[in-house]
């Protein structure tokens, strides 16, 4: 299926657009500013196919936008602002599967194969790998903070998406989400920050590939992945993000990866193999009659 790699691809430059925009701009009010124009141009398709949400949908979605892209996103740009590696960045927030795994048989009924177990496993590994060797320089403890707040967001959105998501109209539905997290993310940004913006063609172009291919594109896509998928399958997938963000820097910055990377990204993508796969189901015994 396409799909899975198509939205590695996509997600993976969050990253690289963060590096090339945060520069220009502080960080709550870069997203503020990216979730709403998402946000009306979400509104205006909507309109236009003659969609409607209904209010308790549009509550659920709610909760969804202020863990996935408030609580997500805010946490993993603010790190980036100041001063975490987007590597370092990216790793933690990649421990989201593990999270979901360890949920989603409590909360969403969800039960993995120990080849899946094995896969997310080996996908920690591959990981560890990729940016083991970009780990040498200090760690600002704030930063590191900002990405577990991060990380228990992304977690949380993908278990509530996957357990009420289902009969939410997308395009109502995601606008609803980029509205809630606007909200939250321009008070966070009124109440700490100068909303400093410079409007170099540097951060012209990372917001409009951030508004268009990641909060359009991606996000759509995740969305879609969530009813088709496993929120441990689809969640599963971040695995291959920190490797395809290294490979990206690699081709637009010339940072070379190290042949420790190289192996990461073999294993990592063992890992996600094995992990997303679903557990061949058990024959049915026939009743007796």
């Amino acid at each position: 299926m396409l799909a899975p790699a198509v939205f590695v691809l996509l997600w993976s430059t969050g990253f690289v657009g963060a590096k090339y925009g945060l520069p220009d701009a502080d960080p709550f009010t870069f997203l503020a500013l990216r979730l709403v124009i998402a946000t009306a141009l979400l509104a205006v398709a909507a309109v236009v196919t003659r969609t409607r949400i209904d209010r308790a949908h549009a509550g659920r979605a709610a909760v969804s936008g202020l863990l996935l892209h408030a609580t997500y996103l805010g946490g993993v740009f603010w790190a980036i602002a100041h001063g975490t590696p987007a590597g370092v960045s990216a790793v933690v927030v990649s421990l989201q599967p593990v999270l979901v795994a360890a949920l989603a048989l409590p909360l969403l009924g969800e039960r993995l194969a120990g080849r899946q177990w094995l896969g997310l496993v080996l996908g920690i590994s591959g990981v560890a790998l990729v940016v083991g060797p970009d780990l040498g320089g200090s760690l600002p403890l704030a930063g590191l903070m900002s990405c577990l707040v991060a990380l228990a967001g992304g977690t949380g959105g993908t278990l509530w998406q996957k357990r009420y998501g289902d009969g939410i109209p997308l395009l109502w539905g995601t606008c609803t989400q980029y509205a809630a997290a606007t909200v939250v993310l321009a008070v966070a940004s009124v109440a700490t920050e100068h909303q400093r913006i410079d409007w170099t063609p540097r951060f012209v172009g990372a917001l409009a590939w951030l508004v268009i291919v990641l909060s359009l594109g991606a996000v759509v896509l995740l969305m879609l992945l969530l009813r088709r998928g496993t929120a441990s399958s689809v969640s599963s997938l971040l695995y291959l993000v920190p490797p395809a963000t290294a490979l990206e820097a690699w081709l637009l910055f010339d940072e070379r990866l190290a042949a420790l990377s190289v192996v990461g990204v073999g294993v990592t993508a063992v890992g996600v193999a094995l992990a997303v796969r679903a557990p061949a189901r058990l024959p049915r015994t026939p009743v007796a009659t």
